[in-house]
C-alpha cells in the first residue's frame, strides 16, 4: 500500500510538473499592447511644489535630505507623500505586506487616486503570492495601474515557476523608491511591512531611509519610468482575473490589529510630520546622486560595468583614512576580504556592522559571512555583531537592538565625507543578481552621524 501511494504521489508530482512546463513554454503574455506613461513633470503648481520651492531656490543644485532612522517617522513620512500628493505617486518595492502597515498604505494610494491622482505602482513578484485580489481591486480605479517585475508564468503554484525557470525567477527587483509629485521621494532599505515599521509583534527591522527633494528627485523618476517601461515589466491586467475597486475603506486591517491600525493612521498627526509642514526640521542640503542597476540585469543582458556596485565605487572612490559599512546581510566573499585587506594595509581603519546569527533573519547568509570572519579580524578590521538583547528594551532612534530586532539598514561611508543609502548588502546576491537603488549623498554632517555604529552589539575578537 505504501509503495502504491508513493507511485501515485510521484506520477501527481510529474503530471503536476509536466503542466507547469507547458504553462512556462507558453510564456508571459505580450507587452505590445502596454499602455505607456512616464513621470509628470515637477513644477511649483502643487501644495509639495510651494512649499518647496523657495527652500529649492535658496539652495540651487543641491538636494535636501531628511535621513528617517525612526520606523514611525518612516512610516508617517510614506503616509504624508501620499496623503499630500496632487499629480502622481510612483512607487515601487520588493515586498509589499497585506498587514497593518500595508493596508493603510494600499489606503492611502486609493485615496489619492479618489481625488485624481495618478498611481503606478510597481511591485516585484516574488512576495506578491497573496496580494493577487488586491492588485487586481485597485488596478480596476482609472487612476491605478499595478505592474508586476519580472513575474512567474504559473501563478498557482508558484515554486513550480521556480523549478522550471529558475535562472530568470531567481533574480529580483530589490529596488525601494516611493515618489509624489516629482518633487519628493524616499528611498532606502525598507519595504512596506509592520516589521519595517515597529509594528509587528515578533520582529522589528532597525533600518534607514531618507526622504529628497531637489535634483535627484527627477533622477528617481526617470529611473522608475526605465523599470515601468521595461521588458520584466507586466501590467496585472494581463496576468489576474480582472478586480473591482471598491473604495479606500474596503481595505480590511487583520483581525486582532485594530488598535495599533488606529494608532498608526493618526501619524499625520505626530510632531514628525508637523515639524516637516512647518519647516522647523530642516533637511541637510547636499549633492545627491542616485545609483541604480538597469533592469536588464534580471534578464542577464546587461554589461557588468553597468551594475550598480561597480558604479558606486567609482562615485564613492577608494577610501583614504576610515569605511564605516552596515549591512544585514554581509558577505564578503574571498575577493571581497582581499579589497579589505589590502584597504587596511594602507591605513584605512575599517569597521562593520552586521547580524550575528541570533539576530539574523536568514541564517543560510549569515553562513557565507561566518567563514569569512577570521580573516578579516586577522586583517585588523573591526567587526560588530549586533545581538538580540533579552530584556526587551528598543531604541528608535538608532541602531539598536532589542529582544526581536534585526538589523535591516544598508549603508556605508567613506572617509567621513560621502554616505551611501539604499537597497544594497554587501553580498553576491545585490551584486550580480538582483536590481538595487541608492543615493550617494556627499555630506560630511550625515557621513559622521550614519558611520557610527551604535547598535548593542558584540564585538568580534580573534
Amino acid at each position: 500500500m505504501r509503495l502504491r501511494a508513493a507511485l501515485v504521489c510521484l506520477a501527481v508530482t510529474a503530471l503536476a510538473l509536466a503542466l507547469a512546463m507547458v504553462e512556462a513554454m507558453n510564456g508571459l503574455p505580450s507587452i505590445a499592447r502596454r499602455s505607456r506613461s512616464t513621470a509628470v513633470p515637477a513644477g511649483e503648481d502643487t501644495k509639495i511644489g510651494r512649499a518647496i520651492a523657495p527652500q529649492l531656490a535658496a539652495h540651487p543644485g543641491l538636494s535636501g535630505i531628511h535621513a528617517l532612522p525612526d520606523a514611525r517617522e518612516a512610516f508617517a513620512a510614506r503616509m504624508l507623500v501620499a496623503e499630500h500628493a496632487e499629480r502622481s505617486l510612483d512607487i515601487q518595492y520588493y515586498i509589499w505586506r497585506l498587514d497593518v502597515s500595508g493596508q493603510l498604505l494600499f489606503a492611502a494610494l486609493a485615496r489619492a487616486a479618489e481625488r485624481g491622482v495618478r498611481v503606478r505602482l510597481l511591485l516585484d513578484d516574488h512576495n506578491s503570492a497573496n496580494l493577487d485580489g488586491v492588485l487586481a481591486d485597485l488596478d480596476a480605479h482609472e487612476k491605478i495601474e499595478v505592474r508586476l517585475f519580472n513575474p512567474a508564468a504559473i501563478r498557482g503554484q508558484r515554486w513550480l515557476a521556480y523549478l522550471v525557470d529558475f535562472r530568470r525567477m531567481n533574480r529580483r527587483m530589490h529596488n525601494k523608491s516611493f515618489t509624489a509629485d516629482n518633487r519628493v521621494t524616499i528611498v532606502g532599505g525598507r519595504n512596506v511591512g509592520d516589521e519595517y515599521f515597529d509594528i509587528a509583534r515578533d520582529v522589528a527591522f532597525v533600518d534607514l531611509d531618507v526622504m529628497a527633494i531637489g535634483p535627484v528627485v527627477q533622477d528617481v523618476s526617470e529611473d522608475f519610468d526605465r523599470y515601468w517601461a521595461s521588458e520584466s515589466s507586466q501590467p496585472v491586467a494581463a496576468l489576474l482575473p480582472a478586480g473591482e475597486f471598491t473604495g479606500a475603506s474596503s481595505l480590511r486591517i487583520p483581525p486582532g490589529r485594530k488598535a495599533v491600525a488606529a494608532e498608526y493612521a493618526d501619524v499625520l498627526h505626530s510632531a514628525f510630520v508637523r515639524e516637516i509642514l512647518d519647516g522647523s526640521r530642516k533637511p541637510e542640503w547636499a549633492t545627491a546622486r542616485m545609483v541604480s542597476d538597469d533592469p536588464a540585469k534580471v534578464l542577464g543582458r546587461n554589461a557588468p560595468e553597468t551594475n550598480l556596485f561597480p558604479r558606486l565605487q567609482s562615485i564613492l572612490g577608494a577610501p583614504a583614512a576610515q569605511l564605516q559599512l552596515v549591512s544585514p546581510y554581509f558577505v564578503p566573499t574571498a575577493q571581497g576580504v582581499q579589497w579589505f585587506t589590502a584597504a587596511a594595509r594602507r591605513g584605512v581603519k575599517i569597521a562593520v556592522l552586521t547580524n550575528s546569527l541570533e539576530a539574523t533573519d536568514v541564517p543560510a547568509v549569515h553562513a557565507g559571512y561566518a567563514k569569512r570572519r577570521v580573516a578579516l579580524l586577522k586583517a585588523g578590521i573591526t567587526v560588530y555583531e549586533a545581538r538580540r538583547e533579552q530584556d526587551g528594551a528598543r531604541d528608535r532612534t538608532g541602531l539598536a537592538g532589542s529582544s526581536d530586532t534585526s538589523l535591516h539598514a544598508k549603508t556605508f561611508a567613506v572617509d567621513g565625507s560621502r554616505i551611501f543609502v539604499g537597497s544594497f548588502n554587501f553580498d553576491p546576491r545585490s551584486a550580480h543578481l538582483n536590481t538595487e537603488l541608492g543615493f550617494v549623498i556627499d555630506s560630511p554632517a550625515m557621513a559622521r552621524d550614519r558611520s557610527r555604529i551604535r547598535a548593542r552589539s558584540a564585538r568580534c575578537r580573534l
